[in-house]
């Protein structure tokens, strides 16, 4: 048994945030179909490279493959008023719809909330844009670099005399997939209780704003918008990354004044604990230009491997900056079985990252490997009642 064993999604989504969603609601054991362009797909089966290659020579896009696990492909041409017939028919016995498209776009197609509502009253239908479905923006594209620097993410990301840098991930779109999927999951809940579906209008830059937390708080309390502190901390210190004698780097997180005494005592500068300008949180952060310099220096007199297990013995937060390399050589990462890999039917088969959530009783698991473009049609659509004739007509006729 999973979570979400029995409960269907329609995915009119492509490229990240959207999908992401879905995969997190597919990982748990929702029933996903991904709903697709015939021909082309997913703008994402394309992005690249890398493309894995199989066996009898077919590829595929890595960017893809890193999504889209646990669902199935449908292709639907919505310009024929079929693929409409064949979309609403599937709506009818479905839980979800989730789609980001730009807004307007499928009251076009009909096949908006409204529409969906009206054979499926129950439904939970949740669009994902750049802006939102209405504001003088709600008609802007977005992806999600811009997001990222509309939201102000990017102003607090960087070195302090550097430029401003977007996140090493596309936060702002896995970030609205993210609040996305809790959305889907509070609205099933409500209609649980109260047999009401409802639709849910996610912006992406909704999502970055809510994420600024604390900078939004510090801004709040004395009206000046934060810079940006390379690796180190608003409100602690230090709180930062450090350079070792052999060039990498070790991470550190004092985030009280006792753990100030046991890092000082872990690092040999017993020393500082005694000096009224470093006693205490809000005296480092006044010194923080004497003090990050002189912790920098002493850090450059051994390697990494000194400094971690040093400050381990002291229970001292602290850790390496991995690649990706040493990212999924990790031992603890590979106990978590945070690096898997499933079968693909033309790849032979694929790397994914795990699964985050560890349930007790309902576990998810990797149940389907990222689908083929079309690959599930027949399979689908001879679920709704359609013949084998019958879908040979809809592959001619291009509605598949």
């Amino acid at each position: 048994m999973t979570a979400l064993q029995g409960v269907r999604v329609l995915d009119l989504t492509r490229a990240l945030a959207g999908p992401f969603c879905t995969l997190m609601l597919g990982d748990y054991g929702a029933d996903v179909i991904k709903i697709e362009l015939p021909g082309t797909g997913d703008d994402t089966r394309q992005w690249g490279p890398p493309f894995i290659k199989g066996a009898s020579g077919g590829e595929e896009s890595a960017y893809f493959l890193s999504i889209n696990r646990n669902k199935r492909s449908l292709t639907l041409n919505f310009k024929e008023p079929q693929a409409k017939e064949i979309f609403l028919k599937l709506a009818e016995g479905a839980d979800v719809v989730v789609e980001n498209f730009t807004p307007g776009v499928t009251s076009r197609l009909g096949i908006d909330y409204g529409a969906v509502c009206g054979v499926n009253p129950k439904i939970v239908y949740c669009s994902i844009s750049g802006f939102g479905q209405d504001g003088p923006y709600r008609s802007f594209p977005a992806y999600d670099q811009i997001v990222q620097g509309m939201s102000g993410v990017m102003s607090v990301t960087g070195e302090a005399k550097g430029d401003p840098v977007k996140v090493g991930v596309a936060v702002a779109d896995i970030g609205s997939g993210m609040w996305a999927a809790f959305a889907v999951m509070s609205a099933l809940y409500h209609r649980q209780v109260h047999g009401k579906g409802q639709y849910i209008d996610i912006s992406m830059l909704d999502a970055q704003v809510a994420w600024l937390t604390y900078q939004a708080g510090n801004y709040f309390g004395n009206g000046r918008a934060p810079g940006r502190l390379g690796t180190a901390h608003a409100n602690l210190v230090p709180y930062q990354a450090f350079m070792c004698q052999d060039g990498k780097y070790v991470n550190v997180a004092v985030g009280s004044e006792r753990l100030w005494e046991r890092f000082c005592q872990g690092i040999g500068r017993e020393d500082l604990t005694a000096r009224p300008d470093y006693a205490r949180n809000v005296d480092r952060s006044k010194n923080r230009s004497v003090l990050v310099p002189l912790l920098q220096e002493h850090f450059l007199t051994k390697p990494l491997s000194h400094w971690l297990k040093a400050l381990q013995a002291a229970n001292v937060p602290c850790g390496p900056i991995n690649d990706l390399a040493d990212v999924f050589s990790d031992p603890q990462v590979l106990h978590r079985q945070m690096l898997l890999e499933m079968p693909h039917p033309t790849l032979g088969s694929v790397k994914q990252t795990g699964l985050p959530i560890k349930f007790g009783l309902t576990p998810g698991s990797l149940h389907r490997p990222p689908p083929l473009l079309g690959e599930h049609n027949s399979e689908i659509l001879r679920e709704l009642g359609y013949s084998t004739a019958q879908i040979e007509r809809m592959a001619e006729q291009a509605v598949i």
